[in-house]
């Protein structure tokens, strides 16, 4: 059951006024490399963690649009709170709450309701937009699956307590069977670790300092096959559907670039409207002016088209926004909130480039967001096929034209 439009209103009241305490507090997150906690528990009390869990779970049922609308009000003020929150609604959880058994959802939706967002792990070191190229594995053995293999650029790797992780699963007589997902649950506060389980190295980030983005190993780890995430359509095919749950991500993605961009024209009008040369505003210098309705015009553009693939998860028949949509609007929020951030930056001149403002550290967090969730040049591609009408997978073995074959590029979730 869908918001109505008044519980609508107050939800996105809610992640405004929470981030208005929020934007005290970004830098120090910037600073300190330290995971928001306290901005975390702040959105879980506001029922925006889990918001668009059904009702019998615990969530509110919000729909995309509405999530749409709560991200970039957070994402205005905080990038990393704004990360959080997209992945405490999108993506991973999102193929959970659609694709899991009842037990896997029971399980699960408590433990992001109480604060804390899954991780997705598809990455390994040698396969990023190939993900298919994966080759952790998933071997049953008895009444057990064996998880060996290593992930990359987990986000969040060490703080969360949700694992969705991505193998190659073989029966018993090593035939390979498909791709499939398998929760793990670690909470070391509570003495829970699975054997095996290994968060590695953190990398030292450019930007979205506060988020935890970690090597994991996994050596000879025991899965029950009762959290073993397999789609209808089976195992051969069920990555893809898996896949889908992430078209929701990368609306999530495109959102926090654009709330980033819609926030640093905020302080843009504010700079210069404060800031006087050769006796005047710099509000009053056309050459400013011209660049102020030129970053306003891409973040609207931005913002209606991340709304048209938000809705697209609503039309008849579908559970996730539109592939093609979705890939459109993070292709242009992304790349068009580094222009624009950089261009609010450059109104502020030696200022903007120092610590005493907020863009410099807002022009580090948004460059990400072209590479994380796909690669702009990824989605160009995954666009030219959809236009074409074929699949163009990136391999020496040339174009599979017809070919019920997966694409690798259609799987990239960098």
């Amino acid at each position: 059951m869908s918001l109505s439009t008044d519980q609508h209103a107050e939800l996105v009241a809610r992640a405004r006024a929470l981030a208005t305490g929020f934007a005290d507090k970004a830098a120090h997150w910037d600073q300190t490399r330290d995971y928001c906690w306290d901005n975390v528990q702040a959105m879980q009390q506001a029922g925006l963690m889990g918001m668009t869990m059904p009702q019998r779970y615990g969530g509110l049922g919000a729909s995309y649009l509405t999530t749409v609308h709560a991200i970039e009000e957070i994402a205005k003020a905080c990038t990393l709170s704004a990360r959080i929150l997209v992945e405490a609604n999108m993506g991973g959880i999102s193929a959970i709450m659609n694709y899991g058994s009842e037990q896997q959802k029971q399980f699960c939706a408590p433990i992001v309701l109480a604060g804390n967002k899954p991780a997705i792990c598809i990455i390994e070191p040698e396969a990023g937009s190939a993900a298919t190229e994966m080759t952790t594995s998933a071997r049953q053995k008895g009444n057990r699956y064996i998880l060996n293999g290593t992930k990359h650029w987990i986000t969040g790797g060490g703080v969360s307590k949700l694992y969705l992780v991505f193998a190659r699963v073989f029966d018993e007589q090593n035939q390979e069977l498909g791709i499939g997902g398998f929760i793990l649950h670690r909470d070391p506060d509570r003495g829970i670790e699975p054997r095996g389980m290994t968060i590695g190295p953190r990398e030292r980030t450019m930007g979205l300092c506060g988020m935890p983005e970690t090597l994991i190993q996994f050596e000879n780890v025991e899965v029950d096959p009762e959290f073993a995430v397999v789609p209808p359509s089976g195992l051969k095919r069920g990555f893809a559907d898996l896949m889908n749950a992430y078209n929701s991500q990368r609306v999530g993605a495109g959102t926090i670039a654009m709330g980033v961009a819609a926030g640093a024209v905020e302080h843009a009008k504010r700079y210069l409207k404060e800031r006087q040369q050769f006796g005047r505003p710099l509000a009053e210098f056309q050459g400013l002016q011209w660049m102020l309705a030129d970053m306003d015009v891409s973040i609207h553009a931005a913002r209606l088209m991340l709304h048209e693939a938000a809705r697209s998860a609503e039309m008849p028949g579908c559970t996730f926004p539109d592939k093609t949509l979705a890939a459109k609007a993070k292709l242009f929020a992304s790349e068009q909130a580094i222009k624009v951030v950089n261009d609010a930056l450059q109104m502020f001149g030696a200022r903007g480039y120092g610590d005493k403002e907020p863009l410099e550290r807002m022009y580090r967090d948004v460059r990400m967001f072209t590479i994380g969730g796909g690669t702009a040049q990824v989605l160009k591609t995954q666009i030219a096929g959809s236009l074409l009408g074929m699949k163009v997978p990136q391999t020496r073995d040339g174009y599979l034209s017809g070919s019920e074959e997966m694409s690798p590029i259609l799987a990239a979730a960098e």
